[in-house]
């Protein structure tokens, strides 16, 4: 069988682009050197979110394999599920892990009979950004952000916003709250948070699709992050590593109002449930939403690397596994958090993590 599946031709050809440009930077990836007769081409697509990190593994992981050619297209969680599902990537990148009904479907470039595997690789916390004139600092709590990206707060001064920012004066101005348009895991992960902690004012449930029509709607992370930069009176949602040169506000949680940082989404993550209803190798964490611990930041995502626990072909099996053990190891994650500013996986997490890598075939 071919080495790789077809995908667009302008993807692969800017994505191939990308990839060589990466051999070229004298990145090392330690741990990998055992990997170095590996040869072929794999492609993944999915997560904006965890683009710096996929461009650090990437680069590390094809200097020290200069045989291996490794893609990835940072559509968004929702089609990069679709497209590994439709054998159009041989791994996907998703903030939000497969769905039952997802579960249930084919795989093709999975083994007949057998199914995908979610692993957790990237922990960052989602900031809320804003661009509001004349206002440098923005406290929320969950029940007023509901409010706002529901379309029920419209206004920057509104008593709900002014009564959590005594001494901040807000202008009438209104508010422009900006949404993901794509499916995103982001967004998943944002309704999640909101649906657990302000039910009252956000009964819908955790979600792919933003479910309102309120606001604007601006594609993958960098679409919501240029919109809120360029506009006036906006907020939006966006992984803390592309939030750069914006102002963030803080949520609360317990009776205290936090920033988000990867201590803080590291701390959250290591008290968060995992699934134990799906496949031994299937690993989905819950993070704990409900949290009132200040030390942990409640508005985290766990993105995840989806792949086949068994491939159709061997060799795209022994690539991924090489690629996946190494994104998630301790050489990866020190990459993806020197890139990304995200939070390595560690302890129980990460041990369960290299196992499960351990068994792709």
């Amino acid at each position: 069988m071919r080495t790789g599946l077809a995908i667009t031709t302008a993807l692969t050809a800017a994505a191939a682009l990308c990839s060589c440009a990466s051999n070229e930077t004298g990145a090392s990836a330690a741990g990998t050197s055992s990997s170095s007769a590996l040869q072929g081409t794999i492609s993944g697509i999915g997560s904006s979110a965890q683009g710096s990190a996929q461009d650090a593994w990437r680069q590390a992981f094809q200097q020290a394999n200069s045989d291996v050619t490794v893609n990835y297209d940072p559509q968004g969680s929702g089609a990069g599920r679709t497209a590994f599902m439709a054998g159009g990537a041989q791994f996907a990148g998703s903030d939000s892990f497969l769905k039952p009904e997802e579960l249930a479907g084919t795989f093709k470039s999975c083994k007949p009979g057998t199914k995908a595997i979610d692993l957790p690789d990237y922990i960052s916390p989602i900031a809320l950004v804003f661009n509001v004139s004349g206002v440098t600092s923005l406290r929320l709590d969950s029940g007023t952000i509901a409010g706002i990206f529901s379309g029920k707060i419209r206004k920057w001064n509104d008593p709900a916003i002014v009564a959590l920012n005594k001494g901040e004066t807000f202008p009438s101005t209104t508010i422009d709250a900006v949404h993901r348009s794509d499916k995103s895991g982001t967004t998943n992960n944002f309704t999640d948070y909101l649906n657990k902690t302000a039910p009252s004012v956000w009964p819908q449930a955790a979600s792919d699709v933003f479910p309102f029509t309120s606001g604007d709607g601006a594609s993958g992370t960098s679409g919501v992050v240029s919109a809120v930069k360029n506009g006036k009176g906006t907020i939006g949602y966006a992984d803390l590593s592309k939030a750069q040169g914006l102002s963030i506000a803080k949520i609360k949680v317990g009776s205290a109002y936090v920033a988000p940082t990867a201590r803080g989404a590291a701390k959250v993550v290591g008290t968060s449930p995992v699934d134990t209803g799906r496949e031994a190798n299937d690993i989905a964490v819950k993070v704990n939403r409900t949290t009132t611990d200040p030390s942990e930041y409640p508005l985290t995502l766990v993105s995840n690397l989806i792949v086949c626990q068994t491939y159709a072909d061997p060799s795209i099996g022994s690539l991924v596994k090489a690629y996946v053990t190494y994104a998630t190891g301790t050489a990866g994650q020190q990459a993806s958090a020197k890139a990304a500013g995200s939070a390595p996986l560690t302890g129980a997490l990460a041990a369960k993590v290299a196992a499960a890598a351990a068994t792709i075939r």
